[in-house]
């Protein structure tokens, strides 16, 4: 800001001497006003000042700021770090010793407004998006008439910005209810919180009573006391703050006033014996109030008396019937618009959250699909993908760079774990699937006490690419993460690469023999302990890669494969085990089951987990073989 009051002082040397002489005069006329300014009076002459141009804005901005001064000769001045300069003339003065003003919040938002206004019509484009941003943050009605009178907009992008600040100004401060009808009617349906935001005032309501309707009130609707969540209580309350009704008389403490007045058997002429009943005690309390005794109050029938005699109106602040007919219709259009777009933007996280486990899962729908190998070390293949790409980004500095080694390099990393772990445990333990498992979570406790022992405990950053990071943002409600993009992206990618393998190469034909009939396929000249090998390999090595896609949004810790395994697991038996479309499938079921659960609530992700394994409990029941089953002789295997 004091480079801006900088600025507009040279600006103000270089115009005429007839720019400087108006606001000179102005200054003069108005020196008391400018010492000691009145927020209720001062608006005319900020906008006098505004209008005398460049000079008069860093007047203003100098005001503003507090960069103000008056000597005591009554000189204005403007100081600026070590330079002062006269408020009129913008010379340099020195040796001066001005008090500065201090005008209070009010005064400083009325300067503040008359500022913005003036710089949407600079020449300086950044200057007029600058005041749009402004105008935006903090509204007013003098914005709407700068943005009305201000000339036509060069910019496309910044004329819609400002045709839309218009609007939204338009319905807000507007005189004119045609207008503001107008206004909220073009801008119907529209989801943006700007908009919503100047729906609100126009919609809300105070609650009012009366002996009958108000012909002069906006009415939003008549509450029933006992019905609609409105309680009678609540009812006498406002009566009471509307001073027509009294303090209620509780039963506790009208037995204690009347205890505390029993004379010679009797309360106010009441005796004791009538005291028994309601009606008795509150004749002898009114009399008590007829006396001035006690101080007046309410008994139950009174109260409910006073109710009846009552109607109860929420009423809306805005005055005009039809413009709240506009609003409650465009926030009924924004409201099912902004249902779906919640939708649509659910889908996206679980569309996400599929792609994910799908890429997490092909490894294992290989090994477990394919080899029947219930291999619970899968999740550690995962982690050692992430800490290859970890390394990687170490020794390579470019993240983008790293990236594209990290992708091949995990690959080969778990390739020959994968192998090695076939080889030297896997292989021994052939058709002997609980063996497998204990084998094989053995492993994985080995593998993650090998991480904590190379890596530490503390978790290890993954940094992703500039052009990952961020989101696609459509609107206020749709934006999905770059990552989660490109991550989808990969399965997709992956996906292909599967079947391309498995239907187009030599190595998928013999896997195919070999999972629907090894005797036939080893009499035809393939090694089936060659292909478990390599098909064990390949799966270990897809896991690699979804480490390294997992570790960019994820914490890398020894535990990250532990978080997937069991996903992994419930998307190939969900889908159909052995078959790559049913992973597909299962990944979807689980991520668009997960999300939908998870959005009832958003705070307990594990509620939605454990609800989501029971509904995968249930599915097996009535599917015990998955959504797409394995069919033919390798469904018998």
């Amino acid at each position: 800001m004091p480079a801006l009051i900088f600025v507009l002082a040279l600006l103000a040397t270089a115009l005429p001497a007839t720019a400087n002489t108006a606001l000179e005069q102005i200054v003069t006329n108005n020196l008391e006003q400018i010492q000691r300014p009145s927020r209720r009076t001062v608006q005319p002459l900020i906008a006098q000042i505004a209008a005398t141009g460049p000079e008069g804005l860093a007047f203003l901005s100098a005001w503003a700021n507090r960069n103000l001064g008056l000597t005591d000769d009554g000189q204005l001045l403007i100081t600026s770090g070590k330079t002062t300069t006269d408020a009129i003339t913008g010379q340099v003065v020195t040796g001066a010793e001005p008090k500065m003003l201090r005008p209070n919040s009010g005064v400083r938002g009325l300067i503040e407004s008359a500022l913005v206004a003036g710089e949407i019509a600079s020449p300086d484009m950044a200057r007029r998006a600058a005041a749009l941003d402004s105008m935006a943050r903090s509204s007013s009605a003098e914005h709407l008439v700068a943005l009305r009178d201000a000339p036509p907009e060069t910019d496309p992008a910044l004329a819609a910005r400002r045709a839309r600040l218009e609007k939204l100004l338009t319905i807000r401060f507007d005189d004119d209810s045609a207008a503001r009808i107008a206004a909220i009617q073009d801008m119907s349906g529209d989801v943006g919180l700007d908009f919503r935001a100047a729906l609100n005032p126009l919609l809300a309501t105070h609650r009012i009573v009366a002996t009958s309707a108000p012909a002069d009130q906006n009415i939003a609707r008549e509450l029933t006391p006992g019905r609609d969540d409105f309680s009678r209580d609540t009812a006498y309350d406002i009566l009471k703050s509307e001073g027509v009704a009294q303090a209620r008389l509780t039963p506790t403490a009208q037995r204690d006033t009347l205890a505390a007045h029993l004379q010679d058997g009797a309360v106010a002429g009441v005796p004791v014996a009538e005291l028994s009943t309601t009606v008795g005690r509150d004749r002898a309390y009114e009399a008590l109030e007829a006396a001035g005794t006690v101080s007046p109050a309410a008994t139950d029938a009174e109260a409910d008396d006073a109710i009846d005699a009552h109607r109860y109106f929420d009423v809306y602040n805005e005055p005009d019937s039809d413009v709240t007919d506009a609003a409650r219709a465009a926030q009924r259009a924004a409201e099912t618009r902004l249902m779906a777009m919640k939708g649509v933007d659910l889908g996206l996280d679980a569309l996400s959250l599929a792609s994910i486990y799908f890429l997490a899962a092909i490894g294992l729908a290989i090994t477990f699909g394919v080899m029947r190998v219930i291999n619970m070390a899968h999740g550690e293949f995962i982690m050692m993908g992430a800490y290859t790409a970890y390394v990687v980004q170490t020794m390579i500095p470019d993240r983008t760079g790293s990236l594209i080694i990290a992708l091949p390099a995990a690959f080969i990393v778990t390739f020959l774990a994968g192998v090695l772990l076939e080889r030297l445990v896997i292989r021994h333990l052939a058709k002997r699937p609980l063996e497998t498992l204990l084998a094989t979570f053995g492993v994985s406790i080995a593998l993650q006490q090998l991480a904590k022992n190379i890596f530490g405990t503390q978790a290890r950053p993954l940094t992703a690419p500039k052009w990952l990071e961020g989101a696609i943002t459509i609107n206020d409600v749709i934006s999905i993460s770059t990552i989660r993009v490109a991550i989808f992206a990969l399965a997709l990618l992956f996906l292909g690469l599967f079947l391309f393998i498995m239907k187009k190469t030599r190595l998928g034909l013999e896997v195919r023999a070999v999972t629907q009939n090894p005797g036939m396929a080893a009499s035809m000249g393939i090694n089936p302990d060659r292909i478990a090998m390599m098909t064990f390999g390949l799966g270990s090595g897809i896991a690699g890669i979804a480490g390294v896609a997992i570790g960019l949004f994820a914490q890398v810790t020894s535990e990250l494969g532990q978080n997937y395994i069991v996903q992994s697991f419930m998307t190939v038996v969900v889908g159909g085990v052995g078959n790559i479309w049913g992973t597909l499938a299962g990944a979807g079921l689980i991520g668009i089951l997960s999300k939908v659960i998870e959005s009832f609530n958003p705070s307990n992700t594990l509620a939605a987990q454990t609800f989501m394994i029971l509904f995968i409990v249930i599915f097996i029941q009535f599917r015990p073989r998955g959504i797409i089953p394995q069919k033919g002789r390798a469904a018998e295997v």
